[in-house]
């Protein structure tokens, strides 16, 4: 069975969006709503940079419509400042700070690296060990949250539910068969991560999902998807979404993915600048065939 295409943008708070993708005079709260009744997955960027409240993820999760998916970033924290070490208290926090509000729509967790970190094989490991693997997995770390969290925690999981873990990286030390392995061996998505900078790009698949994040292919976080490029990634989608593997496709690893009857693949586009990721999400998903009809939100 064919995979799900989750197709949408990073972020949905940008100034020269208003007029433009959103209506002239909608109401900044009313963004979200907007943005996912277009989109149905959105990159939520804000967790990123500093721990949300319960409230928060409570809020989104009630102006997004039934069935619409939130990938969630990982805090930086963990990522760029402990660099992967002593975290076991951030992860506790970041677990607690709310993920749980979300329910059906906690979509995979993006874990962003710094360009100058080098992949340190003992270090990545562990990180990957100590990751949640399900909603339930999740509260048991989240419980260890120290006294910042203390009643602004959200500790309660609700049905047990997958977590999926996705890793962008931005240093050439990670081009190795070694770290592919090890992100096979954990279930952990390689980001393709589609950038003029000269960051790896690569399109190895080493989990049953694709996660893709196309911030530009001649400026970052700016440039415009011509259709010829975007025709690429229709292509490549199509494989992944049916199980499959492109034969063109940039690999660190020699040893290809195993095939399978379908992957989901996540899709965000990042070249926000000149308002051009909004259009360019919906001229790939009208390729691809990528239809939404959203449930009625919650009440």
């Amino acid at each position: 069975m064919a995979g799900k295409v989750l197709i949408g943008v990073s972020g949905w708070r940008y100034t020269p969006w208003r007029g433009h993708f959103y209506p002239a005079g909608l109401p900044q709260w009313r963004e979200l709503q907007h943005a996912s009744r277009v989109f149905n997955s959105l990159e939520l960027n804000g967790s990123f940079y500093s721990l949300q409240r319960p409230s928060s993820y409570a809020t989104w999760a009630q102006h997004t419509p039934g069935g619409f998916v939130f990938a969630v970033k990982g805090s930086r924290y963990i990522t760029h400042m402990l660099k992967l070490r002593n975290i076991e208290v951030a992860l506790a926090n970041f677990l607690a700070s709310g993920l749980f509000e979300l329910g059906e729509k906690l979509g995979p967790i993006l874990w962003q690296f710094p360009p100058a970190m080098r992949f340190h094989p003992e270090v990545f490991e562990a990180f990957f060990r100590l990751l949640p693997a399900s909603t339930h997995e999740a509260a048991r770390i989240a419980v260890q949250r120290d006294e910042r969290l203390q009643g602004r925690e959200r500790l309660e999981p609700g049905r047990n539910r997958r977590i999926r873990h996705a890793v962008e990286v931005r240093h050439e030390s990670f081009v190795t068969p070694e770290f592919i392995r090890l992100l096979r061996k954990y279930r952990i998505a390689w980001v393709v991560a589609d950038t003029p900078r000269p960051w790896p790009l690569y399109e190895d698949v080493t989990s049953d999902f694709v996660y893709m994040r196309l911030h530009g292919s001649t400026e970052l976080y700016n440039s415009r998807y011509t259709t010829q490029e975007l025709e690429r990634w229709a292509r490549f989608i199509a494989t992944w979404r049916d199980g499959g593997e492109p034969d063109d496709a940039r690999l660190v690893c020699p040893v290809r993915a195993r095939e399978r009857g379908g992957r989901d693949v996540f899709c965000y586009f990042d070249n926000t600048d000149k308002r051009h990721a909004p259009d360019n999400a919906r001229e790939l998903m009208a390729m691809l065939g990528v239809t939404w009809k959203p449930e009625p939100a919650a009440a």
